[in-house]
């Protein structure tokens, strides 16, 4: 093994990258204000990963609870109206010009699902989320080809969402407001002919997407219906999408994210093993800045938490030392996804 190979990974250095997000949103990233509940959950399960959320103090832990459940849309205290309800991605949208009239005042999936993810790994219980709210939530923004929506107030419709959509509905232990065989037909249609899957139907297969249809597959024990000749498909498909690290669709630059998009993909088909760690691992420790953490997605480039992120999600589906073990459907630690499983358990006893 050569000197590339025997780079180490500045732990100390990231968990102190993360800690900063936690306390403070730099201004590079203002116009992600918005949706600031996603750079926490960078941040924490990122910690996580490290074997590091001992560093967020109870103090601190119990404060980003309490902001998580603030940003909870409940339901319509007039008309009981569910369909608005989910986690928002900050309360920068809650500007009261016209109360009686707030479309921004709703949930969004992708803040849902980290929001519910940040909550598992900082040990809440999930007792003071409302489940049924949240179902309807899921529900309404479902489509009729079968794909989601982010949110009512107006947004694109497309496999990320139907990814988040199940996401919740496996950490709710409910999917009574999840179409599974409309959602199945859309992920299906959106196989392209060299296997990989888009976005949507008719466009161009993508490793974040693929990702986002495979493990939605999984999560709803759907992925028997896949034919042989598609896996198999899929699995050469990804396998090729190793140059060093990986690359998201075919004569795009290598990047760091994809070690974990593309590497998730293979590990829930049980191929991952085909690919060169130390070829993915040299590229990923490359992008890596050892004087104030983090990585990025190319290297010698600024670093950004989601980079950071899905590049120990990356190594840690390899197995790098120190990092614990990634639940790749769910995307958090498997710490955290035995945590849900207690709470699934309580829930159950409950019925």
């Amino acid at each position: 093994m050569n000197n590339e190979e025997n780079k180490d990974m500045s732990h100390r250095q990231h968990v102190k990258y993360f800690m900063r997000f936690l306390n403070i949103l730099p201004s590079t990233l203002s116009s992600h204000d918005t949706t600031r509940v996603t750079i926490a959950y960078f941040s924490v399960c990122g910690l996580d990963v490290l074997g590091s959320i001992s560093s967020i103090s109870l103090d601190l832990s119990s404060r980003i609870i309490e902001w998580i459940y603030l940003l909870q849309v409940k339901p319509n205290e007039e008309n009981g109206d569910m369909s608005i309800c989910g986690f928002q991605g900050s309360s920068t949208v809650n500007i009261p010009l016209h109360p009686e009239n707030n479309h921004y005042r709703c949930g969004h999936l992708a803040m849902t699902y980290t929001g519910l993810c940040i909550l598992l790994t900082l040990g809440d219980d999930l007792s003071r989320i409302n489940r049924k709210a949240l179902v309807e939530g899921v529900k309404v923004l479902q489509t009729e080809e079968g794909n989601f929506s982010a949110t009512l107030s107006g947004c694109e419709s497309d496999m990320r969402f139907v990814y988040c959509a199940a996401c919740v509905s496996y950490i709710l232990d409910d999917w009574s407001g999840f179409n599974i065989a409309k959602a199945t037909d859309y992920i299906l249609k959106s196989i392209s002919y060299d296997f990989g899957i888009a976005q949507c139907p008719e466009l161009e297969s993508h490793g974040g997407t693929t990702y986002c249809a495979l493990a939605t597959l999984a999560l709803s024990n759907q992925l028997d219906k896949l034919s042989e000749e598609q896996v198999e498909g899929l699995k050469r498909w990804l396998v090729f999408r190793q140059v060093d690290g990986f690359q998201g669709r075919p004569n795009k630059p290598v990047d760091t994210c994809y070690s974990f998009w593309v590497g998730a993909s293979l590990k829930i088909l049980d191929t991952l093993h085909m690919t060169n760690y130390n070829s993915n691992r040299r590229y990923v420790f490359d992008t890596q800045d050892v004087v104030v953490g983090g990585f990025s997605k190319w290297p010698d480039t600024s670093t950004d938490p989601m980079h950071t992120y899905l590049g120990l999600a990356g190594l840690s589906l390899i197995g790098e030392n120190g990092l614990l073990e990634i639940v790749p459907t769910l995307n958090i630690t498997r710490r955290a996804y035995e945590h849900l499983k207690t709470i699934h358990k309580r829930w159950s006893d409950e019925c």
